[in-house]
């Protein structure tokens, strides 16, 4: 019933920005913490933001913290990523992810959309 689905990701050169989107349906979401998580080939999936419900409360990961930004618009049922200086040890997967129960962050993904390639180059 519940999914998330994400979008935005594209190539882009070191240094640069892009903006990640994922729209949620099926919760009340409002009533949700939301999070961004990042793969990389041949490596594991790595947690990258999280957002509360108002979008009052956001954390990084440390490799992202100053340079990408969390954020939410309740009234359209979606959160973003805002990825500025980009480097090219960004460049994986990114998949948005809601939590099983109306909790704040951190979270635990149980929701998740198919992924977006975002990829840096040099």
């Amino acid at each position: 019933q519940i999914q998330v689905a994400e979008s935005g990701g594209g190539l882009v050169q070191a240094g640069g920005s892009l903006r990640l989107s994922c729209t949620a349906s099926g919760l009340t979401f409002d009533d949700y913490a939301m999070g961004w998580f990042r793969q990389a080939p041949g490596k594991e999936r790595e947690w990258v933001s999280c957002i509360n419900w108002s979008g009052s409360s956001t954390s990084y990961s440390d490799s992202v913290k100053g340079r990408f930004t969390i954020s939410r618009d309740n009234a359209k049922n979606t959160f973003y990523l805002q990825m500025n200086d980009l480097k090219p040890e960004d460049t994986a997967i990114y998949y948005c992810a809601a939590p099983e129960y109306d909790a704040g962050c951190p979270i635990l993904g149980r929701y998740w959309g198919q992924g977006t390639q975002v990829t840096v180059s040099s």
